[in-house]
């Protein structure tokens, strides 16, 4: 009765979830409840009509419904996540937003360097050591970025520290491919030396700035929401 009742509660979440997902996708394109349609309607028509020709009508016409469902649930999955980064792009601390979604065994650092000017880096910890992530005008962050890399090494020792600086300009990552760069940086450190690296860089809080992570989809802790199965 517990786990029912337990199961009830979530429910009412997920589907908060998602609606709020698809109003924030629709924000971004007002046709996507119909672009969704047309490929529900255009991946169950051929199951329908090869079920009729075989005489499985109902059979196929099921199984249609379930591909044509996958389809559209992964299209949808696509489409709010782009509309999702697009509603924080260009806001201070959207880096930090969107690396609050990496998966588990990354820690994410928020705002460990911070300047007036609202240029802002972040930190992350993992498998690849210390990634240092800038966001803000590119003069200005490369001298963050540096400042705060030199104040890492001193207590990481020979653990690799990467710098990247998230933005659309020339050298720099989107803040869409922000994740899908750290993951795919070398991983050479195992458990324990994480747990002592992040222990060595609890000295390293840095002052940090009263600068506001952006609302909306990306919330600080908060991940995309997952679409149903």
């Amino acid at each position: 009765m517990a786990l029912w009742n337990r199961k009830k509660k979530e429910g009412p979440g997920r589907v908060a979830q998602i609606k709020a997902a698809y109003q924030v996708a629709q924000r971004s394109d007002p046709r996507i409840g119909w672009i969704l349609a047309a490929w529900f309607v255009g991946v169950l028509v051929p199951f329908v009509l090869v079920g009729i020709l075989l005489d499985h009508t109902f059979y196929l016409s099921f199984l249609g419904v379930s591909v044509a469902v996958l389809v559209v649930t992964f299209i949808f999955g696509r489409r709010a996540e782009r509309a999702a980064y697009a509603s924080i792009e260009g806001q201070p601390g959207a880096a930090a937003a969107a690396l609050n979604t990496l998966r588990k065994g990354y820690t994410v650092t928020p705002a460990v360097a911070v300047t007036r000017n609202q240029d802002v880096v972040h930190r992350v910890v993992g498998k690849c050591g210390v990634v240092l992530i800038g966001e803000g005008a590119p003069s200005r962050v490369a001298h963050l970025l540096a400042g705060e890399r030199k104040r890492t090494q001193r207590v990481v020792g020979d653990a690799p520290v990467n710098e990247v600086v998230a933005g659309n300009g020339p050298g720099e990552v989107p803040l869409a491919k922000l994740n899908a760069y750290v993951m795919k940086l070398p991983k050479t450190l195992n458990g324990s030396q994480i747990t002592e690296l992040e222990h060595r860089l609890k000295a390293l809080t840095a002052v940090q700035g009263t600068i506001p992570l952006p609302k909306g989809p990306l919330p600080k802790g908060a991940r995309m929401p997952k679409m149903p199965r």
